[in-house]
């Protein structure tokens, strides 16, 4: 009972500083889209670094991460290292800088508003903008209904499930409503180092117990099956690669993640996050999967919906300190949550609203991004209490739909000669195969010994933007200039 209060205290402290972070951020928010959406393109490397960080990584540290190292093996190490600390890291600069550098030039706040622009398209901004908030329903959804379900088991049912989830959603309005991207970069800031300390203290605390971490790294010999081989079970090279591939391309896609490549103070602080992103991703997914991995060595138990982390803390580290950890891996869940709320409204807002709407001003651009704030989690948490199973399984491969778009947006970027009907082909081309290798059983999910349908999406989304683009005309509203205006 009384890891349970602390549990609960802790959460409840985080929503009361989360919130307290909102009002100030809420003083310093001008009135207009762009500060809200964008913080007024202000933010610095650290706080840029982790408000990124901890978007993509809070709760997958804490829980599946562990859990894969701990049914698979330590290679889960590499898998995410190349994904998140390397690709993700020169996706970051060569789409992620470019896109910096147009959007400063030209005052673009979302991926459809800066699409729609070049190629002089409505129907192009509103088909990015719809593909987008397709796939990020059903995860602000996932997020609800994780938090709902564990702050059921969590209170040993006194809080019901449409309790804590609606509970949730009611904050996530609330605080997100109010501070903008502003208070979302300050609280993320503080829970990315919040990751950090609590995982490697835990590393730290259970090598000890266990006698060290060659000792605890020993054990894992003993593990029946490949749990140390490499490229053997799971980690087959294509496995690896696809896995790699899909996640970080779909990690640049985010709504939550592309926009902030347009909220950065400086071309600068762009640059830095290169070097620097590989570091914190290490720093924070070795200590996270070798606890998973040590796990299964040191014989702790866990069955198929069970997170492992957690029962490892509570057999090797005091119960006052795992209890902080779950505590704490639940709000990073919702500082998730938050950003992709925030970005699903922006979307909303300025590619589905502003183009259609003549009489749009930033000022009522921003009072209705608060609006959509409010409807996009209404919706997503009346979808969560009925847990449809189709949305489950959007949710599943959600890194795979977004990564369809990275490169026809890198073509869009980079080859003045793209054609408003090549992005048209390469982006609903490569949609609708994706689709229908996950939705319809005649397609194959893979191909050529274990390649992925979303890593072959992605080659078509490529082969079909250029091919189409070398047969068809620039369209007479289209301005390539508008990229120009930003090279450097």
């Amino acid at each position: 009972m009384a890891e349970v209060g602390l549990q609960v205290g802790i959460i409840l402290g985080y929503v009361a500083v989360a919130l307290a972070i909102g009002v100030v951020a809420y003083r310093l928010t001008e009135r207009s889209a762009e500060d809200y959406y964008l913080a007024s393109r202000t933010l610095g490397t650290v706080v840029l670094l982790f408000t990124t960080f901890a978007t993509l990584l809070s709760a997958f540290t804490f829980f599946a991460g562990p859990n894969i190292s701990y049914g698979a093996g330590p290679e889960w190490i590499l898998v995410m290292g190349l994904m998140d600390g390397v690709i993700f890291a020169v996706l970051w600069y060569v789409l992620g800088y470019k896109q910096w550098l147009v959007g400063k030039a030209n005052g673009y706040v979302t991926l459809g508003e800066m699409l729609g622009d070049r190629f002089g398209s409505v129907g192009l901004r509103v088909l990015v903008a719809a593909i987008s908030i397709f796939w990020l329903f059903p995860y602000v959804m996932l997020q609800q209904q994780g938090a709902g379900t564990a702050i059921e088991a969590l209170t040993g049912g006194a809080v019901p499930y449409w309790a804590g989830a609606g509970g949730l959603t009611l904050f996530m309005i609330a605080y997100v409503a109010l501070s903008g991207m502003r208070g979302v970069a300050w609280t993320d800031t503080l829970q990315g180092a919040f990751m950090l300390v609590m995982v490697w203290v835990a590393f730290v605390w259970v090598a000890s117990a266990a006698g060290g971490v060659g000792s605890a790294t020993a054990t894992l010999g003993d593990v029946e099956g490949n749990f140390l081989a490499l490229g053997g079970g799971l980690y087959t090279p294509q496995y690896v690669l696809s896995t790699a591939v899909s996640i970080a391309f779909g990690i640049t896609m985010f709504p939550q993640v592309n926009q902030r490549f347009f909220v950065a103070e400086s071309k600068a602080v762009i640059k830095r996050t290169l070097p620097l992103w590989p570091v914190l991703v290490l720093l924070l997914f070795v200590p996270a999967f070798m606890l998973g991995a040590w796990a299964k060595g040191l014989g702790i138990q866990a069955g198929p919906q069970e997170n492992v982390l957690p029962l490892l803390l509570a057999e090797y580290t005091p119960a006052w300190f795992a209890a902080l950890v779950v505590a704490g891996a639940m709000a990073a869940m919702m500082s998730s949550s938050d950003s992709m709320l925030l970005s699903g409204s922006s979307y909303f807002t300025r590619d589905l609203y502003r183009p259609l709407v003549e009489e749009a001003t930033e000022q009522r651009e921003a009072f209705l991004g608060r609006v959509g704030v409010a409807v996009f989690a209404t919706l997503s948490f009346v979808a969560s209490l009925f847990q449809p199973a189709t949305l489950l399984e959007i949710g599943d491969t959600a890194f795979g739909g977004f990564a369809q778009l990275a490169l026809p947006v890198g073509v869009a970027l980079y080859w003045p000669k793209t054609t408003r009907w090549g992005m048209y082909a390469g982006v609903g081309g490569s949609q609708l195969f994706y689709l229908a290798s996950v939705f319809l059983a005649v397609v194959p999910r893979s191909y050529l010994g274990g390649w992925s349908s979303s890593v072959v999406g992605i080659v078509v989304g490529l082969v079909v933007t250029v091919g189409v683009s070398l047969v068809t005309s620039a369209s007479a509203a289209a301005d390539a200039s508008v990229y120009a205006t930003g090279a450097d």
